[in-house]
């Protein structure tokens, strides 16, 4: 009996035995139109695993569930295999990496995507907290990629397919380019993994996920819906004895019309012109070197227009959470990340301060319009994340903090600055 694969095509977890079984020389046949939600349910598939997880490989000695230890005895089957190293330490850190990938990296990249597409509950502080622990998996995964061409030894081991199986998902889902610059060696590694001719064969071409998934509608579908759409036709089709127009010929000319909708202009952009030219300031506050409160901030302050423009602080909610540096420094630049949608109109400051943790991160933006923009509170989730309050500009103690958080003023309300962060 040949070894065959029960899972959905593609599937991460499925791949991790079709490339243990390319490099180890062993046959292992991918079930043909497997239907998720269908296949895994039916009577067959519960025998061999009663919870109707996938993938299960069907074997002569019986099932194998769970994919990590299917790829595991994928990998056995062939005798030294060198994807098991060749050694005892060398087999204990294959091991590591297996584990360590499943438990940073795999279940971090899940939390962040599924409930974006709606297959478990979205909630913004949940998927900050994944996003910050795939940072820190990541971050710790770059340090040893600095000095290491693959996990363990000089060639593809186990834990290289396991791991680049798990970032594959990521990387092609909903890890941006801009998101996975921060780790330069991940990115060398990654596509080192992808590109080794194993892999190839089995996962093809691979392209990285251009932007984040969008979160999912909160508001269910109502089933009854479609059956409106029939019962227009029923009448139509009663009054055509009556009407020269036909339905099926009205229907088409309905979709034309509604096709070229023009896309909707940024409410920003309605506003009255401003005095304030958002570039300009930008590009002082970037091109000052020197006489850095006499030039940028003086500079400022004259060009601002308190009818076209507002300013806000904003706090961090949950700064008692801030027990690790990096993490808390990846947070901070995830959020301007995800501000980009803003870029043409705003600007903005963000210190981590403290010299021990927890650290607190403050902010200083710069919105066009008088409040803050309804697309950034709808679109950036950290928002809800930050207490923000409006600056009133009569009050000099304001403006004086406006100014200190322009120039990165250290120490920062008597605490040390750990990092300041410019949005521009």
């Amino acid at each position: 009996m040949a070894l065959v694969l029960h899972a959905g095509w593609p599937n991460k977890n499925a791949l991790k035995t079709l490339i243990a079984a390319e490099y180890s020389g062993i046959e292992v046949e991918l079930v043909k139109d497997f239907q998720m939600g269908v296949s895994n349910k039916s009577p067959e598939f519960l025998k061999m695993n009663p919870i109707g997880k996938v993938p299960v490989l069907e074997t002569p000695d019986g099932p194998v569930f769970e994919s990590n230890a299917i790829a595991r005895y994928v990998t056995r089957l062939k005798a030294d295999n060198p994807l098991y190293g060749s050694s005892l330490i060398e087999y204990a850190q294959i091991e590591q990496w297996i584990d360590f990938s499943t438990n940073e990296i795999d279940i971090n990249v899940t939390r962040w995507h599924s409930p974006r597409l709606g297959f478990l509950q979205y909630n913004a502080q949940v998927e900050e907290l994944a996003i910050a622990s795939l940072k820190r998996g990541l971050e710790a995964l770059s340090i040893h990629l600095a000095k290491n061409t693959y996990l363990v030894g000089h060639s593809v081991t186990l834990a290289d397919i396991i791991l680049g199986c798990n970032l594959y998902n990521g990387f092609t889902r909903i890890m941006t380019k801009s998101f996975t610059s921060e780790f330069p060696h991940v990115e060398r590694y990654f596509w080192t993994i992808v590109n080794q001719p194993n892999f190839r064969k089995i996962v093809g071409e691979v392209k990285q996920a251009e932007s984040v998934p969008p979160i999912a509608s909160k508001k269910p579908a109502h089933p009854k819906e479609p059956a409106k759409p029939k019962e227009a036709k029923k009448e139509a089709k009663k009054e055509v004895k009556k009407e020269e127009p036909k339905p099926k010929a009205e229907e088409p000319a309905e979709e034309e019309e509604e096709a070229p909708k023009p896309k909707p202009k940024n409410p920003l952009d309605l506003l009255p012109p401003s005095k304030m030219i958002l570039d300009e300031w930008k590009r002082l506050y970037s091109n000052t070197k020197t006489n850095f409160r006499e030039v940028a901030i003086k500079g400022f302050w004259d060009m601002y227009d308190p009818e076209g423009y507002s300013l806000w602080f904003c706090d961090y909610k949950y700064n008692d959470e801030n027990t690790v540096s990096f993490v808390t420094l990846n947070k901070v630049g995830g959020f301007l990340q995800r501000m980009d949608l803003a870029r043409k109109y705003a600007f903005g400051k963000m210190l981590v301060i403290g010299s021990d943790s927890p650290y607190k991160v403050k902010g200083l933006w710069l919105f066009r319009g008088k409040d803050i923009p309804q697309f950034v509170l709808d679109e950036c989730y950290d928002m809800e994340l930050y207490e923000w309050t409006k600056v009133d500009i009569n009050d000099e103690g304001q403006k004086e903090r406006v100014n200190a958080f322009i120039e990165d003023q250290e120490p920062f309300e008597g605490e040390a600055l750990l990092d300041a962060k410019c949005f521009k």
